[in-house]
């Protein structure tokens, strides 16, 4: 590492890296700075490398940290090293972004939001991502026993999970998948899930898209749409004690508390035990089964269910209105 006024360079595989304003704080309430950060990142490297690499990347930059103000950037700078790489990814609203699949934390990107398709193919996802998003008045218990649930159900339909803290109050659990469906044949397929679970613990799980209709945890089926993201594994989110998205086994996760791994404990943690999603790239599944099961309840009744606001309306879903302001026959 050489030291140069507001900056200092670090020699990595023989490249030199600058990092301006090194002492910047970005997490005020722990006195972390902006170098903390990104020796955070080059100490769990193989883990973080594994949730981004090769994949197109938003940047979510906090140029003042995480106490002041955010914007979202799709578009790679300009001004940036020959070794960065670069794709463009069309978006359903007909926009398209260059996105950088590495050298981000010194713009200011705290968390890293990679989407779930590699560059050399960008309309077959290979992840299907179950993210599980608790409501104000649902428990972490809950969020517990509901991903619970969810390896029940991927166990039955032979699909290998790998479940991490969201880094707030949620879950994620990614499974690994063969690149040969759309968005739209995935998402399909976490609706499936998602509906399944529902119908096994009603009483804390539902995949109702609507907040007015929802208790409990939240099967976020729509984050398989197009253009979506979710915080990779590894990544430090914006909350002032500097948490952690972090991978676990699935023995640990009926008793972990996800305020334990942060941007201080998690290098530790990660030199002691290895990455839990170290075997995520080792299989690739299909969806069939799940596609068949979706195909079962679009049998017994159950059809689509509502897109995110700015796409365009499907054919079969239902009206983008919120049940209470819908009009009575």
């Amino acid at each position: 590492m050489t030291a140069r006024g507001s900056s200092v360079t670090l020699h990595l595989d023989g490249r030199g890296v600058k990092i301006s304003n090194p002492e910047k704080i970005f997490f005020p309430e722990r006195s972390l700075t902006k170098l903390d950060l990104v020796q955070y990142y080059l100490k769990v490297e193989d883990g973080a490398l594994r949730g981004v690499r090769e994949r197109p990347i938003v940047l979510k930059r906090y140029p003042n940290g995480v106490e002041g103000e955010f914007f979202y950037q799709k578009r790679a700078p300009s001004a940036r090293p020959p070794w960065i790489e670069t794709v463009v990814i069309r978006f359903p609203s007909g926009r398209s972004a260059e996105e950088a699949l590495a050298w981000v934390i010194n713009l200011g990107s705290i968390d890293l939001h990679p989407h779930p398709v590699r560059r050399n193919d960008l309309e077959h996802p290979d992840e299907l991502r179950v993210d599980l998003d608790p409501s104000p008045d649902s428990s972490w218990k809950q969020v517990q026993q509901v991903a619970l649930l969810v390896r029940e159900v991927l166990d039955e339909h032979r699909l290998l999970g790998f479940p991490k803290t969201s880094g707030s109050r949620g879950i994620h659990i990614f499974v690994r998948i063969r690149p040969a469906l759309t968005f739209s044949e995935v998402r399909r397929a976490a609706l499936a899930l998602a509906r399944e679970v529902e119908r096994r613990a009603p009483s804390i799980a539902t995949s109702k898209w609507w907040k007015e209709e929802r208790h409990g945890v939240f099967l976020d089926y729509n984050q398989n749409a197009k253009d979506r993201t979710v915080a990779s594994a590894y990544s430090v989110r914006p909350t002032p004690d500097a948490r952690v998205s972090a991978p676990l086994t699935w023995e640990e996760v009926p008793q972990v508390d996800p305020r334990d791994f942060t941007l201080e404990t998690v290098p530790a943690r990660f030199s002691s035990i290895g990455d839990p999603a170290g075997q995520l790239d080792a299989n690739s599944y299909s969806l069939e089964s799940l596609l068949e099961l979706s195909a079962r309840q679009e049998s017994a009744g159950l059809g689509d269910a509502p897109w995110p606001p700015h796409y365009e309306k499907q054919l079969g879903e239902p009206p983008r209105v919120r049940p209470s302001r819908r009009k009575k026959p």
